[in-house]
């Protein structure tokens, strides 16, 4: 007979998910159902036959993943990776497909995940430990390490509906990651917390995965892909594109991203936040959308955005990265602090330009979000935009730069030859 600690702790055989759109999403009890069945027949026959517009956010997922491996899971968004960890985590439920989870799961896919807001930062330690099937001394001997970690010792007995979003994450990964799950399972969150918190979480998952538990980890960062994972699953519109060495996995994602290059985009207002993004868009002047522009083509930056009500606090940032590395984000409020201090109702059209003759060629992504300091980020598209560059023109005025890396930067060299004594030779 084979041991359970032979099998692979994760089996995932033709998972699929479909989803409706454009369904009445009013919820009704069973007697407005009967009622309006028997009062309206022919009403309630036609709206039962109508077809549901329906996509399918996997479609026939399989792969295995043994103890103590750390799987990186790509792609673009959409790309259903996190729809992918919430079926893992039993959030929601397969359409197809059949999944074997032999372990304990610990989740973190979203800000404040199985958190209760009423509850206190203590209490929801003991609350989730219980979720996990913990005893409470078991829940006690972890206690002070995940406070430690989390840094909020201070507001610990506060309820987490006060939290901001950098403080409920941070609660709620060194809770996920100090209650010993067999398995867990990490979306984009860590993108909340600052570059001093992601250092430490990146420290913790490699720590929890050489004491053998396994990590599924969700990322548009590469970087920490790279340096986490050995294994990678690439996706693309619900589908598996490629499954082997995170290596091979990243190379495959950067090329396909060439292929799809985006340089607008448009949103939706959000009628419950005071802010919406409205339209992003990245030009370069006399260029056509579709092709890679020369490293020393000028390159705007456009964002339309949406305050609903006059707000304090505010600002819009801008990130640019190459493989997931960013390499600088900036804010609007850099160049008018006014904007912090109150910012109107209306719309909003702000303008930014790219270094020239400094990025070296390379595929690049823009992150854009708008957020409140203390709080967080309000809205966030990572990846928004993307575009491309190259030394198309490469006359002799650029031969003065570095080749290599991602900068360009002019660097001058002094040369000349020396004996050992150091006396040079003129």
């Amino acid at each position: 007979m084979t041991s359970r600690n032979n099998k692979p702790i994760i089996e995932v055989k033709g998972l699929s998910k479909e989803y409706r759109i454009g369904m009445d999403r009013t919820y009704k009890r069973f007697t407005e159902s009967f009622t309006n069945a028997v009062c309206h027949p022919i009403r309630t026959l036609r709206e039962n036959a109508q077809p549901k517009d329906t996509f399918w956010a996997l479609k026939d997922i399989n792969f295995e993943v043994e103890r103590g491996e750390v799987l990186g899971i790509i792609g673009r968004n959409g790309a259903g990776k996190s729809t992918l960890l919430k079926i893992l985590s039993r959030i929601t439920y397969p359409t197809e497909g059949e999944i074997v989870m032999r372990g304990r799961v610990g989740s973190l896919l979203e800000v404040g995940t199985g958190f209760h807001p009423e509850l206190t930062g203590r209490e929801n330690i003991y609350f989730n430990g219980a979720i996990l099937g913990m005893k409470k001394k078991e829940i006690d001997d972890k206690f002070d390490e995940i406070i430690k970690f989390s840094g909020v010792e201070k507001f610990l007995d506060t309820p987490v509906k006060r939290y901001s979003s950098g403080m409920n994450v941070r609660l709620a990964f060194s809770v996920a990651a100090h209650l010993d799950p067999e398995i867990l399972l990490v979306d984009e969150v860590l993108a909340v917390g600052d570059a001093e918190f992601q250092k430490k979480c990146l420290g913790k998952m490699g720590e929890v995965a050489s004491e053998g538990r396994t990590v599924l980890f969700v990322s548009h960062n590469m970087g920490a892909v790279r340096k986490l994972c050995y294994r990678g699953i690439l996706l693309s519109g619900g589908q598996t594109v490629y499954q082997g060495s995170i290596e091979d996995a990243i190379d495959k994602y950067v090329s396909g991203i060439s292929t799809s290059v985006a340089h607008r985009v448009t949103y939706d207002i959000d009628p419950i936040k005071p802010i919406s993004i409205l339209e992003v868009e990245v030009e370069s002047p006399g260029k056509h959308y579709g092709e890679a522009w020369d490293i020393s083509d000028p390159i705007t930056l456009t964002i339309k955005y949406h305050v609903k009500f006059d707000i304090k606090g505010v600002n819009i940032s801008v990130a640019l990265s190459r493989e997931g590395v960013v390499l600088f984000r900036t804010w609007d409020i850099d160049d008018n602090i006014d904007l912090l201090r109150l910012r109107k109702a209306g719309n909003y059209s702000a303008r930014i330009s790219l270094p020239q003759n400094v990025l070296n060629s390379g595929i690049y992504t823009i992150y854009i979000a708008a957020g409140q300091p203390g709080i967080g980020a309000i809205i966030q598209y990572p990846d928004c935009l993307i575009f491309e560059l190259d030394n198309l023109k490469n006359d002799s005025s650029q031969k003065s730069y570095s080749r290599g890396g991602i900068f360009r930067f002019p660097i001058k060299w002094e040369t000349q030859r020396s004996d050992k004594l150091g006396r040079s030779y003129d």
